[in-house]
């Protein structure tokens, strides 16, 4: 567990140094800590060490733990970066402060009722399949923009982010590149790219988050 918070130093600097790289500012890149499959007593170390910001990727598995590491610190924020089913809304709602993955017109009309029923609102990205591969969750590229502009006009919805996961064989840079394009297009601030093995190069292209797992907590 303490190889956890050297690596989460590592990544920070690792980031810092990427930052000054792309002549941006100092602490403009949030580091999400994806601790997916690692249950709270891996997690605490790192929380322990200052880490404030999180991702999961299932619903289910996060409310396993997340409610009592929440309730422990106070100033927590959880990410859902994994696709949502929309008879997970409204536990989604309740759980999370950002949802990453909103990616077609069921889930945001869930979400909207469920904002509105629970009082609640997490901040919304979009999520974008910019290899437009048939088996990863995300709105097509060519809809992305369109689709931003029904969350908020149809839905009521306030998105405020852009996310994408690249093809895993495909050099990342055209796909960040795509995604920084379409949220100047869509008016959207926040660009969630970047995860282990590319986070560098993607706030590079602007990223404003990245996701990082593996290199802070180790394989699973």
């Amino acid at each position: 567990m303490e190889k956890s918070v050297e690596q989460l130093t590592l990544v920070k600097h690792k980031i810092g140094a990427a930052e000054r790289e792309a002549n941006r500012p100092e602490g403009s890149t949030v580091l999400v800590a994806v601790s997916k499959t690692f249950d709270a007593e891996h997690i605490r170390p790192v929380i322990e060490a200052g880490q404030r910001v999180f991702g999961e990727n299932r619903v289910q598995e996060a409310q396993g733990k997340w409610p009592q590491l929440k309730a422990e610190i106070s100033d927590i924020e959880l990410h859902l970066i994994g696709p949502l089913q929309s008879n997970k809304a409204k536990e989604a709602v309740a759980l999370f402060d950002v949802i990453e993955t909103v990616d077609r017109e069921k889930i945001a009309a869930e979400l909207a009722r469920e904002i509105e029923k629970q009082g609640r609102s997490p901040n919304l990205y979009v999520q974008v399949n910019t290899g437009s591969e048939p088996q990863k969750a995300g709105i097509e590229p060519r809809e992305a923009v369109a689709f931003v502009k029904r969350c908020r006009e149809v839905h009521n919805l306030a998105i405020e982010g852009l996310m994408c996961i690249p093809p895993a064989d495909e050099n990342p840079g055209p796909h960040f590149a795509l995604l920084e394009k379409l949220a100047r297009e869509a008016d959207v601030a926040k660009l969630s790219m970047g995860m282990s093995g590319d986070y560098e190069l993607a706030i590079a292209f602007g990223a404003t988050s990245v996701r990082v797992g593996s290199a802070i907590f180790g394989t699973r």
